[in-house]
């Protein structure tokens, strides 16, 4: 390890590995630190009894070619060297509610023909739904690749609208209202809160095609971390930074734990920007900055079963499944599974269920470290983990009788093993109400210390990537950067 880089990148979750390859291929010396002992974050995968399990990243969209996913892919030299498993056209996501299923199909046309037999009054409503759900995420310069002369631009005004609010006023079929939402644990939605535009880049993400990674989304990790090899940057593993170094001009680089020095000409942190303050001591960053982002909500959390089922007894469903068992979607209470093998399974060995959480609910044990949380801790997951299969025999029953073994996650796991703050999904909570306190610039006010990840633009892998292309635009120049993308 060297200790003088033109760049350090804090966290190696998918906002710093992006980073770090985009700032290696444009010439610059890049170090990426990470405390835990493999990279990824939120793209990490564990294995149980020979069976994959991925911790955050379950299926992925817009990747049939020349749409977002795939143009940005194919400049991050991913494309060819991952196999995707689509999911069914038909219904990638089904929503459960109040005794019916809905399926959600790729494409316009689909998408309002499947939903309007369940709703033929309401035809025009579907249909102008998600006409308008690709209209405003074609204004986003950096997804649809349109109007980029202003990659910074963002639609402020769907900014100001909620989710739910809009949803509402193309209809006033309750029903239908509700199944419209059905994603909302997609970004960990809250009904008075979350803007249209994170629910309309969301849903035309996914309607527009929508895949799993096969053999699991650490691929990506794996594919990453070649390249910036390859292209002379350095991860470093297993070791956390304890604090960003300054002088009068700005950031000068990073103290480790075991208090070596790096230092660099940019720093750019991937990690939650709360922890992030916690390692920043200049008077360029003012308390109220601090303040601010330190007391920004946090989107949900999650309880997580890991299931292992019998050989060749349960059928693959290639879609996933939201079942809502109250009169509405954003009161909290959903029931989320996906199945993790390949549509050309027929039978399925793994599948992930999970439900909302909140970090109240694990916060007595938040001090104590993984495996020292005691036997109430332990009877605790075990309650919430036998209630989630029994909720899950009654959606598709006589399923719990061929499951082998299962495992869990809570808050705190996912906090532990991601880094993010209090085990949140998504980051922060994103309010129309306060558009100004919630939303994090990628820029800070030292002039070379730059912020990523799912907390900055959006999160999911569309929304970080689109941050970092925006903050290593900083560095190199956003102009020379987007024209390297579009000429991939």
């Amino acid at each position: 390890m060297s200790n003088k880089y033109d760049v350090v990148i804090i966290g190696s979750g998918l906002g710093g590995l992006v980073c770090g390859y985009i700032l290696a291929k444009n010439g610059l010396k890049v170090a990426i630190i990470e405390k835990h002992d493999i990279p990824g974050g939120c793209l990490q995968t564990f294995l149980r009894k020979g069976v994959k399990f991925e911790t955050g990243m379950h299926y992925i969209g817009s990747m049939d070619e020349g749409q977002s996913l795939h143009r940005f892919f194919k400049y991050l030299s991913i494309n060819d060297k991952i196999e995707l498993s689509r999911l069914d056209e038909a219904g990638y996501d089904v929503v459960s509610y109040l005794g019916d299923r809905y399926a959600y199909a790729n494409g316009h046309e689909a998408f309002t023909d499947i939903l309007a037999r369940h709703f033929p009054k309401e035809r025009n409503s579907i249909g102008l739904y998600i006409h308008r759900m690709e209209a405003i995420a074609e204004r986003s310069p950096l997804y649809s690749f349109k109007n980029m002369e202003n990659p910074y631009w963002l639609d402020n005004s769907n900014m100001q609208i909620g989710v739910a609010e809009y949803i509402r006023s193309l209809t006033d079929d309750e029903k239908l209202q509700n199944v419209l939402a059905g994603i909302m644990p997609l970004y960990g939605g809250v009904a008075d809160k979350t803007p249209l535009y994170y629910h309309a880049l969301i849903t035309d993400f996914y309607n527009k095609s929508a895949f799993r990674f096969v053999g699991g989304s650490d691929i990506v990790v794996h594919l990453l971390c070649d390249s910036i090899h390859e292209m002379g940057g350095e991860i470093i593993t297993g070791m956390p930074v304890n604090k960003v170094n300054f002088d009068n001009n700005g950031a000068t680089g990073v103290t480790l734990l075991n208090n070596e020095v790096v230092e660099a000409s940019h720093v750019i942190s991937d990690i939650h920007p709360a922890l992030l303050m916690d390692m920043v001591d200049t008077p360029m960053i003012r308390k109220a900055y601090k303040r601010r982002i330190r007391h920004i909500k946090q989107t949900l959390s999650n309880f997580t079963v890991y299931i292992k089922f019998r050989e060749n007894k349960i059928p693959y469903l290639n879609y996933n499944y939201y079942h809502y068992p109250g009169k509405s979607v954003w009161d909290g209470h959903f029931f989320y599974m996906h199945m993790c093998d390949s549509q050309d399974q027929k039978f399925v060995r793994s599948a992930v269920l999970f439900e909302s959480m909140k970090w109240e609910e694990v916060a007595p044990w938040k001090d104590l470290p993984p495996g020292e949380r005691g036997a109430e801790y332990e009877d605790f997951k075990a309650r919430k983990a036998q209630q989630m299969l029994l909720n899950l025999e009654k959606q598709f029953p006589g399923t719990i009788s061929h499951i082998e073994d299962y495992w869990t996650s809570t808050p705190l796991t996912y906090r532990d093993y991601t880094g993010t703050l209090e085990g949140s999904m998504y980051g922060i909570l994103r309010d129309k109400n306060a558009p100004a306190e919630s939303f994090i610039s990628h820029l800070t006010k030292v002039p070379n210390l730059y912020l990523a990840g799912q907390n900055i633009n959006a999160h999911g892998i569309m929304g970080v990537i689109i941050g970092s292309v925006l903050t290593c635009g900083a560095i190199t120049g956003i102009d020379n950067l987007i024209k390297q993308i579009k000429n991939a």
